[in-house]
């Protein structure tokens, strides 16, 4: 059990690596271009068996594949785990402002504990108004899966996969949105509206 729980914090830990990673090769890169106003030169691809990309080219698909690779995993989670049933639309699940679990521990010093006696639910929340036009929150379960003490360690981990998977997405969904906003202030017209 401990063993998938590590497992599932080393990809994650992988995966933020490997943006991060992406994320200084292109401010190097970047820098690079503004310092030279000559066409910059590149450098002969890095290769391995499978791949004759330069090594900037394989970055950007090594990102875009980690994406689309847990975009794939939420959906297969998200059938498995009959979230379907509650949000019949896959691509409204990134809707959701937040999601979170009942009954499971995410922080550091309980990651992946069960709370005795809590019942364990994926947790999305929204925000809607209320009748005075007022934004207020509200939890929607997506699923219920039972007492905490009778949950088989394989669900739970497949649960708190699905969590922390679809709270990647949506900061790669965050990421794009800033991304937007960036380039509207970088070249704007007469005014940013």
């Amino acid at each position: 059990m401990s063993s998938s729980l590590d497992k599932l914090k080393a990809l994650t830990s992988r995966l933020e690596e490997k943006l991060e990673q992406k994320e200084t090769d292109s401010k190097v890169a970047e820098k690079k271009v503004v310092q030279s106003e000559e066409a910059p030169i590149e450098k002969p691809a890095k290769t391995t068996p499978h791949t004759q990309k330069t090594s900037t080219a394989k970055v950007k698909v090594s990102s875009d594949d980690v994406r689309q690779e847990n975009i794939r995993r939420v959906k297969e989670l998200y059938e498995k785990l009959k979230i379907y049933e509650k949000s019949p639309d896959f691509d409204n699940i990134f809707i959701y402002k937040a999601m979170n679990l009942s009954g499971i521990g995410l922080k550091e010093e309980d990651f992946g504990e069960v709370r005795e006696g809590k019942y364990i639910q994926i947790i999305a929340i929204t925000y809607e108004p209320d009748k005075n036009g007022k934004k207020k929150a509200k939890n929607i379960s997506l699923g219920y899966f039972g007492k905490a003490e009778t949950l088989d360690p394989i669900l739970k981990n497949e649960i708190i996969e699905f969590v922390l998977r679809w709270r990647y997405e949506k900061a790669f969904q965050n990421v794009e949105h800033y991304k937007d906003l960036i380039a509207r202030v970088e070249t704007p017209s007469d005014t940013l509206f």
